[in-house]
């Protein structure tokens, strides 16, 4: 499994639309995706404006091709990139130990 972080940043202010937002998209789009398995979304404390989000995929591909490359990532990026401050900072990692 493949653990996708997404580092967020929005505009100040827009916490609460944000939030609607980042959860239809994953509701309604990241949902339908292939080999998604899961997602959760965090708020900063220090900087309320920033936001992890983790997305759990099968595969590398699933998000890289699969996802960015298809139909359903525009309708992401519609729903959730208009309150973007800058384009988030993702990266990929696999799992080495669980306890």
């Amino acid at each position: 499994m493949i653990l996708e972080l997404a580092d967020i940043r929005i505009h100040p202010g827009q916490n609460a639309a944000f939030e609607e937002a980042i959860a239809r998209g994953i509701a309604t789009v990241i949902n339908r995706a292939q080999g998604f398995k899961g997602a959760k979304v965090n708020r900063g404390i220090e900087s309320p404006e920033r936001y992890i989000l983790q997305v759990f995929w099968d595969t590398l591909e699933d998000h890289t091709v699969a996802f960015r490359g298809g139909p359903l990532f525009p309708e992401w990026r519609a729903i959730v990139g208009p309150y973007f401050a800058a384009p988030p900072v993702v990266e990929h990692f696999e799992l080495v130990t669980k306890s």
